[in-house]
């Protein structure tokens, strides 16, 4: 038996690695050449393209030519009123959806946790939307929101009520269409702040109950601090879509009237149709610039503090 021990344990050394501080056998059980299709693929999707994008953003190019002009790109971004605006439209879209689906989320999770007749069936309901191309739910709200023949402003009238030009009114253009994206998406942070409500231990709950906490203090000291990660994750989520929103917003309105529902995306892609390539990708790495000088910090930032049990 003690050859058997021996080619054993030379072969159990074979996946093992010593620190050379602590002592401790780091395990590892697969090679690092499992992870090279891996980072050839990122490289490839990911790395290269990025890195190319902010070379083109500093010239005048084409497709079969580019002309180095520096910054000039950056510059004409943001002396356009029209790419400004966008840039504005962005932040305040992000902000807007973001911040209701996160509301809306957490209070349909609590109802659809609790003993509601119908659970499964309005869970399906709700998150029915996300299923549903953002294309098509475009379109359909398009004709729904229409300011004379549309069936909002039809059932309105029956009530007495005059309703505006949901996506001809400037006024109302954006919000207008924010408020179908929460529609389509607050789905999605149900079902995050269902999975992080579930996970929450009774014990917890009813140590509540026990102390005579209320349905308003069990959720307000209970369930609230207990679904921050939930929280943290519909946040980000949220946010990134916002910013990055472009196939809803073009479905519906192209960005009008005018310029007054414009993001960044929407901007870059009539910057595209109308033959400004290096532009187009300068709003682009803007835009990255945007995202990721908003998500990074705001990520830690939520994720500093750990809850206290």
């Amino acid at each position: 038996m003690k050859p058997v021990a021996v080619s054993i344990s030379q072969e159990h050394s074979k996946t093992t690695t010593v620190t050379a501080t602590t002592g401790s056998k780091v395990y590892r059980p697969y090679s690092f050449w499992f992870y090279l299709p891996t980072a050839v693929i990122y490289a490839v999707l990911f790395l290269i393209p990025t890195f190319a994008s902010f070379y083109y953003s500093l010239t005048r190019w084409s497709l079969f030519e580019s002309k180095f002009i520096g910054l000039d790109n950056f510059k004409l971004f943001f002396a356009e009123p029209a790419l400004v605006k966008g840039f504005t439209n962005t932040l305040i879209f992000a902000v807007v959806t973001s911040g209701s689906k996160v509301v809306l989320g957490l209070l349909l999770a609590v109802l659809l946790t609790s003993q509601v007749i119908g659970r499964a069936y309005l869970r399906s309901v709700v998150f029915f939307p996300v299923l549903v191309s953002t294309v098509g739910v475009g379109l359909l709200f398009q004709v729904m929101m229409n300011p004379e023949r549309g069936i909002i402003n039809g059932a309105l009238g029956v009530i007495g009520i005059d309703g505006p030009g949901w996506l001809t009114d400037p006024k109302w253009a954006l919000l207008s269409i924010a408020a179908v994206d929460v529609w389509k998406g607050v789905g999605l942070a149900t079902l995050i702040y269902i999975a992080g409500i579930v996970s929450i231990p009774r014990e917890y709950l009813e140590a509540a109950r026990v102390d005579g906490a209320g349905a308003w203090d069990s959720f307000r000291r209970v369930v609230l601090p207990l679904c921050k990660p939930a929280t943290v994750t519909v946040i980000i989520l949220s946010l990134i879509g916002g910013l990055r929103s472009f196939e809803l917003i073009w479905a519906m309105t192209r960005g009008g009237p005018g310029f007054t529902s414009d993001v960044i995306s929407s901007v870059i892609y009539k910057q595209y149709q109308a033959g400004f390539y290096g532009l187009s990708t300068a709003g682009n790495v803007i835009l990255f610039i945007v995202v990721t000088a908003i998500v990074l910090p705001l990520n830690w930032f939520l994720n500093r503090k750990e809850v206290d049990l």
